[in-house]
């Protein structure tokens, strides 16, 4: 490629990144950067004496120690549990295995609400498990984590463990090593990037859970997130709020270093590895991992949500789908203001526009960091891109609606009656799935085949088009199942912004159980059951639309 071309390339990169730096600088780095300002300046002046008082709170420590406690318990019980799981469903072939990692895919985009619900069902007095006594315990808060990351565990260690090649370890079995020697020493240290980079993620969704933890914890337990939206929804204090937010922003922010730095190791390790898929059938020695990822599937992912529909069923009058036919209505005395059809219908129109906001996003920045610049400048420059544009990983969607709530309210950007808002907040929160789904497709494409297309005279759109987007369209699809199903069931910004009358169904299944009233808890019931169905039925297309144009798992 000549000068000219490279600078006309540059150009072109240039120009694609500054639209999703716009984007994110209006709605994301503005918004947070207000909330801190609330919590350290003063009538224009630097102010500390609010990091004293909520530092210096027992409530505040009590919130930080919970929130550190479920993350770290939750992240090692979704490892251990996890990792034997992805040798089952990459490294095992079996009749019904894609249906089975469909399943277990499942749990990390139910809503948080609809899983908090799940689990009530099945611990509450009178429920399955309710002799048990664990409602609104910390075990009950980390069993529903572990319900949700699991999924992170054996996908991103499945993916790279089903490109290892088997030789090294068949070789250490015929030289004498137990099955778990050979393990030990050949293949888990290989595993170790793909292992770390889930176990970071993990601990950040589990730091970052707010309607889990709002749902199912006990009046004495809070978390960093639900003491903000406690702070400012019923104290009406946005300083101990901001203070919080930084705390948390800390906290997650370490996080999601460790989860760039492991992510970069994963994806150097998978350039190492054998091509395609090595599997083999069930063996007599592969029982024992099957059986429990058997019990791991049935008992913490089936059950909880079997036992929600089956609760959904039951009126006090017997059996029968009465619940089901008031989501109709606005519940007992008029809980709502709008049907429960209408939050449908709401959720559906604002996922549709959180969708397309987040994949326009999310593609160009895709597009600008699959390059990598010859020059050391420009890969740096890669590279500082890179964090910034996933750094609404690392800030909850609390803090989010949080900001939006406190900025986006005069003008010159005054959205407070906007529809448009809430699509925005959500599409902000889904940006970085978009990119933790299409960027390492796009990475993997061999630069030379651009760099052939430069040299015969393609401008850099034309080799976006000819080269990039057959490649992208195979997993655009289940880019936009993601969107769409984390659009459906955002709760922590949503709980912010969302007015009365326009409600999505996540915000309606909380005002529901809020409420006193068997209806309005059979409503909750039978609400959180369309939730469930219409996420998993979005990704269920999503996937068989991947499947079908890639052939093979991400």
């Amino acid at each position: 490629m000549d000068r000219n071309g490279r600078r006309l390339t540059a150009v072109g990169l240039g120009l694609a990144a500054l639209l999703p730096l716009a984007f994110l600088g209006v709605f994301f780095a503005w918004p947070v950067a207000t909330i801190v300002g609330r919590g350290f300046v003063t009538g224009g002046a630097l102010d500390l004496t609010a990091i004293d008082d909520v530092l210096g709170s027992a409530r505040t420590w009590q919130a930080i120690g919970s929130t550190v406690a479920q993350s770290l318990v939750g992240t090692v019980l979704a490892v251990v549990l996890g990792v034997p799981g992805a040798y089952v469903l990459y490294r095992l072939r079996f009749p019904g295995r894609t249906a089975a990692r469909a399943l277990v895919t499942v749990p990390f985009v139910l809503p948080t609400v609809v899983v908090g619900v799940a689990f009530r069902s099945l611990l509450v007095e009178g429920g399955p498990l309710g002799f048990l006594g664990a409602d609104g315990t910390f075990g009950a808060v980390v069993a529903a984590l572990v319900f949700f990351n699991y999924a992170v565990v054996v996908r991103t260690v499945g993916s790279m463990w089903s490109h290892l090649d088997p030789r090294p370890e068949q070789a250490a079995r015929a030289l004498g090593a137990s099955p778990w020697r050979a393990f030990r020493e050949v293949t888990l240290p290989a595993l170790t990037p793909a292992i770390t980079s889930a176990a970071s993620l993990v601990f950040l969704f589990c730091a970052t859970a707010f309607g889990v933890v709002l749902v199912l914890g006990g009046p004495g337990y809070g978390t960093v997130e639900t003491e903000i939206w406690v702070q400012t929804t019923q104290f009406l204090d946005l300083r101990a709020a901001a203070v919080l937010s930084v705390v948390q922003l800390v906290v997650v922010s370490a996080s999601l270093a460790v989860s760039g730095w492991s992510r970069r190791r994963r994806e150097a390790a998978l350039r190492l590895q054998a091509d395609g898929t090595v599997d083999h059938l069930v063996r007599r020695s592969d029982l024992p991992l099957v059986a429990l990822t058997a019990v791991v599937a049935g008992g913490l992912l089936v059950t909880p949500l079997a036992t929600l529909l089956v609760r959904s069923l039951r009126t006090p009058a017997g059996w029968g789908l009465d619940n089901y036919a008031n989501l109709a209505t606005t519940g007992s005395e008029n809980t709502l203001e709008v049907s429960v059809w209408q939050a449908t219908l709401n959720s559906l129109r604002i996922a549709v526009d959180a969708t397309w906001i987040a994949l326009l996003v999310g593609v160009l920045i895709c597009v600008v960091l699959s390059r990598r610049p010859r020059h050391p400048g420009g890969r740096r420059a890669m590279g500082v891109l890179d964090g910034v544009f996933m750094l609404p990983l690392g800030v909850s969607a609390v803090t989010v609606g949080f900001g939006f709530l406190i900025t986006l309210n005069r003008p010159p950007v005054d959205l407070r009656s906007s529809v448009i808002l809430v699509p925005i907040a959500q599409a902000v929160v889904a940006i970085p799935l978009v990119i933790r789904t299409l960027l390492p497709v796009l990475r993997a494409i061999d630069q030379r085949l651009r760099q052939a297309a430069a040299v015969l005279g393609a401008s850099p759109g034309r080799v976006f088009m000819s080269v990039d987007l057959p490649v992208l369209g195979r997993s655009l699809g289940l880019a936009v199942g993601f969107c769409f199903a984390v659009s459906l069931g955002e709760f922590g910004a949503t709980s912010f912004l969302s007015r009365p009358d326009r409600p999505t169904l996540p915000v309606v299944v909380f005002r529901l159980i809020g409420r006193p009233g068997a209806d309005n808890l059979g409503m909750a019931l039978a609400a959180s059951v369309v939730l469930a169905l219409l996420t998993a039925g979005v990704i269920g297309v999503a996937e068989r639309l991947r499947v079908q144009s890639a052939g093979a798992d991400l």
